[in-house]
């Protein structure tokens, strides 16, 4: 093993390392890869690396279309779209038995087409459905875990925030992603929905059935909603049909959004000043992750360890079914320690051109990625939405909320066992656009 890849091991473990003294993701890896470019080509180089990379991921279109997705996802949260989802998906499936899961797995899936944020979508449902859902005898672990697992949509959704740092990172095109999560994301509704119904008629004491909604009620219901499902079809549709680019989607999103909270009266002084803060945090943090993981990457470029990586793989004659199983532990393992961002952010140098070697398509790898990331936050020890739930709800038992994502953990791995076995699930949607 030579010296550049054995100073690549030593500046991932030390960037590691870093990420677990609590140290921010993107100031680690800007560390370890500064300081490995240095010993490599001295400091000068190194300090020139640190100006050229945060130009070029400041002047990125692609990039601007995160903050502008995060500022629609709390415009739309100020105007209470949210809301209106769920009081929409109780409505249609409220009577059945676990309608109320149902219809906050519905609720998730819709605001995540206008939040992006699988955090901020577990939040957000924790103020809306878990009251509605304890206060109709719904047992407190598996409402909360029902919570927790929707919750998990919103990055595989489009607008997803997480698919947008891949794409940058993989130099992939931002609606190509989009496009090829939408299959995954329908089926992940579906498998929710599927696993709600089997869970609840095994175990009916979980989820008593509710009244029934009226015809007037349902239209109430409709009507209500109708800003968000325009919101939606707006910017996944503006996206899909070429319309929009996702930055100019994105742009569009974030004016509508603020014109449906102006409508309801709910811009307040505070409001706005908590959505443009949160939005300016949320921001600074995704810019700091990204020149950070530019600077790791070029690092790793100049040691040529993920080269090195790919010919140590293809010469072990490992079968390529078999190291895709261990890159899916992996991913799992680091999910469940470590940030499910830094875990993809990370480990992406290395990973991808060992997927592109093997004659997979990115696009599809990224799909993947966020579907184990999914994973990965329903998971113990760490499992962040189980975490986000637990603060809106604290007088829940952590370990009741784990048991209660449990259906939901093997629907998720139903769903990435699918999409590993048929990778057109993901690709056949981006290659009709593309024709």
């Amino acid at each position: 093993m030579n010296a550049p890849v054995l100073l690549t091991l030593a500046g991932l473990a030390g960037c590691f390392a870093l990420i677990a003294l609590q140290v921010p993701v993107g100031v680690a890896m800007g560390i370890a890869g500064v300081a490995g470019f240095a010993a490599l080509s001295g400091l000068a180089p190194a300090l020139a690396t640190i100006a050229s990379e945060a130009a070029n991921q400041l002047a990125s279109l692609d990039l601007a279309t995160i903050p502008l997705f995060v500022l629609m996802g709390a415009f739309a949260g100020m105007a209470g779209l949210s809301e209106d989802l769920y009081r929409l998906a109780y409505a249609l499936v409220g009577h059945r038995r676990g309608g109320l899961a149902m219809a906050t797995i519905g609720g998730c899936a819709g605001f995540g087409a206008v939040c992006g944020s699988s955090v901020a979508t577990a939040a957000t449902f924790g103020r809306a459905s878990l009251p509605s859902m304890l206060s109709r005898g719904y047992a407190p672990g598996f409402a909360a875990g029902t919570v927790a697992s929707g919750g998990t949509l919103g990055i595989l959704i489009p607008p997803s925030s997480i698919m947008v740092i891949y794409a940058v990172l993989s130099q992939e095109l931002i609606i190509s992603l989009y496009v090829a999560a939408l299959v995954p994301a329908a089926i992940a509704v579906a498998l929710h929905i599927t696993a709600i119904a089997l869970h609840t008629r095994r175990h009916p004491s979980l989820a008593p059935v509710g009244p029934r909604a009226t015809a007037v009620e349902r239209w109430q219901a409709v009507r209500r909603s109708a800003p968000v499902l325009t919101l939606a079809a707006t910017v996944i549709g503006g996206m899909a049909g070429g319309v929009f680019t996702a930055t100019e989607s994105a742009a569009v999103g974030a004016v509508m959004a603020f014109g449906f909270a102006l409508l309801r009266r709910s811009v307040t002084r505070a409001a706005l000043s908590q959505a443009l803060g949160g939005t300016a945090s949320t921001a600074a943090m995704i810019y700091v992750l990204i020149i950070g993981a530019s600077l790791f990457g070029t690092f790793t470029a100049v040691t040529q360890a993920p080269q090195a990586l790919v010919e140590a793989v293809q010469a072990s004659g490992v079968p390529v079914w078999a190291a895709m199983l261990a890159l899916m532990a992996l991913y799992l393992v680091a999910g469940a320690v470590f940030d499910e961002v830094a875990a993809m952010v990370v480990t992406l140098p290395f990973v991808l051109p060992l997927i592109r070697s093997w004659g997979f398509d990115p696009v599809w790898w990224g799909v993947i990625n966020v579907v184990v990331i999914e994973l990965g936050m329903l998971i113990p020890p760490l499992g962040m939405n189980v975490f986000v739930v637990k603060g809106v709800a604290p007088q829940i038992p952590l370990a009741d909320i784990y048991r209660g994502v449990a259906p939901y953990v093997a629907s998720n791995l139903v769903r990435l066992g699918l999409l590993l076995t048929f990778p057109a699930l993901s690709l056949w949607l981006p290659t009709l656009l593309k024709s």
